[in-house]
């Protein structure tokens, strides 16, 4: 008997083939929608200053999230592996510049992100639950003060990562469920909303001229023009494309999913297109019930407008205009569960590319081991725990999430360029599926997406410097476990 034990022991651990494309497809959309849609029309509308212009921000967001999945579709057909993107970045250029990028999402893209959304989580739970705030101190020492909001988000980061221990099975479960019930929650306030004919206080505001509704402005009135407008417009894009980030979450569980050379395409192309789909018709919902400019501290919803809605909550504005004041109760009972589900999501597959880093020598060993019983990275998944709740109990989530699309759209331009690199180096590998319009669609991101980057190094270099520093902080750590490795 415990020879047979030794046995099984030491044989091979693989990943579980359990994700069809219903399940992958809730993974690519479930990661995107969290709260971003909900909240951050109201930054792109003080930048812009035009409906005409929020919406362009929107789709142009939309249009380059799906050209890079379609673009990352070829890839992760030819590489249907754990870890996705890493991946894919060590066969285009090599080790380095995949580790930068694991790197970074560990440090920031994954784990500042999965701290964020579990504290978007906490404090629309304190609608119900007052007592979950940051004004309830639950200990202090010297500055520092541990609080009721902190200890939640902490609480709901280390349920998940201890349900997606249980296995791919279980997590997948909790994903699609989570995913049907948000995409359902979003289709419904988009049609109540649009069939809200008698209280759409927006559509003289926003849609009574043609040159009003193209006509950007800033906060002080002054007309954005040229240049300016330009990179005005690649800032107000960061806030659509961080709503629709982590869609390339699901090519980190290629070894998970069931006839991965067709299921990871359509997953990818059906999931971003459907969220990027619904994130447009969304905001036009929200220009018919709502001015897109306000007064700051108006005394309505209508008065602060998409603009000034009280803390950035566009869709808790909207759920007011069309339920009246339950709305504020309805908008955040469906912003948690879309964050529970996103943050599910988001903890699933991060752990999957650290595996494959550890493969490589360039991450903690352990990372690199599979659970016996459950087939799943649990190592990997408890340090990103760790990590993401460290960041929750510092505070410091918030300025590292300013750099994360600097640094998530720098390696997605990388990984897109390695498309061609790919096709120059290994031409007659086997490409179950290939870009079509190839060279275009990959050239078409490249551009849209340097044009964003360069506006937000121009009129945002806080940002775009801190972005690069994080990436560049890799440096130091690369050497020091590629000398490990080679010692080894």
């Amino acid at each position: 008997m415990s020879q047979m034990s030794s046995e099984r022991k030491h044989e091979p651990v693989h990943f579980t083939r359990a994700m069809g494309l219903l399940d992958s497809t809730a993974v690519v959309v479930g990661s995107m929608i969290g709260s971003g849609i909900f909240i951050v029309s109201a930054e792109a509308s003080q930048k812009l200053g035009s409906p005409g212009w929020v919406l362009l921000a929107w789709l142009l967001a939309g249009i380059l999230t799906v050209v890079g999945a379609v673009c990352y579709s070829e890839l992760s057909t030819m590489h249907p592996e754990a870890g996705g993107q890493y991946v894919f970045l060590r066969e285009s250029f090599g080790k380095l510049a995949a580790f930068l990028y694991g790197w970074t999402l560990f440090m920031v893209i994954q784990g500042g992100t999965i701290a964020a959304v579990g504290v978007a989580f906490a404090k629309f739970l304190g609608v119900f639950a007052p007592v979950v705030s940051k004004q309830t101190i639950l200990l202090e020492m010297g500055g520092w003060k541990f609080t009721a909001l902190q200890l939640v988000s902490m609480l709901v980061v280390i349920l998940l990562t201890v349900i997606n221990c249980q296995g791919i099975k279980t997590a997948k479960m909790i994903q699609t469920s989570f995913t049907v019930t948000k995409v359902t929650a979003l289709a419904l306030l988009i049609i109540l909303g649009a069939l809200s004919f008698g209280k759409f206080a927006g559509v003289e505001a926003n849609f009574s001229s043609f040159s009003n509704f193209f006509s950007p402005v800033d906060l002080k009135g002054n007309p954005i023009e040229g240049l300016t407008l330009l990179g005005v417009l690649s800032l107000a894009m960061v806030g659509p494309l961080f709503s629709s980030d982590a869609w390339n979450n699901l090519t980190f569980t290629g070894e998970e999913v069931k006839d991965p050379t067709k299921t990871l395409p359509r997953s990818l192309m059906l999931g971003t297109a459907l969220v990027s789909l619904l994130y447009f018709v969304t905001n036009v919902v929200y220009m018919l019930l709502l001015p897109l400019k306000g007064t700051e501290g108006g005394a309505t919803v209508i008065e602060r407008g998409i603009q000034f809605a009280a803390e950035g909550r566009v869709g808790t504005a909207a759920a007011q205009i069309i339920f009246g004041p339950p709305g504020e109760f309805i908008m955040a009972a469906a912003i948690m569960i879309s964050t529970f589900g996103a943050l599910n999501g988001i903890i699933l597959a991060g752990p999957r590319a650290y595996y494959a880093m550890a493969k490589d020598g360039l991450f903690f060993k352990k990372c690199g081991e599979l659970n016996l019983k459950t087939h799943v990275p649990t190592f990997g998944l408890i340090v990103q725990c760790a990590w993401s709740c460290l960041l929750c109990l510092s505070g410091t989530y918030s300025e590292l999430l300013e750099y994360v699309i600097f640094a998530a759209l720098l390696f997605y331009i990388l990984t897109v360029a390695g498309v061609f690199v790919l096709r120059k180096k290994n031409p007659n590998a086997e490409r179950p599926y290939k870009i079509p319009l190839y060279p275009f669609l990959p050239a078409l991101y490249l551009v849209l997406a340097s044009v964003v980057m360069i506006g937000q190094i121009c009129l945002s270099p806080k940002y775009s410097g801190g972005g690069l520093l994080v990436i560049l902080s890799g440096l130091p750590a690369y050497f020091i476990w590629s000398r490990a490795s080679k010692a080894k």
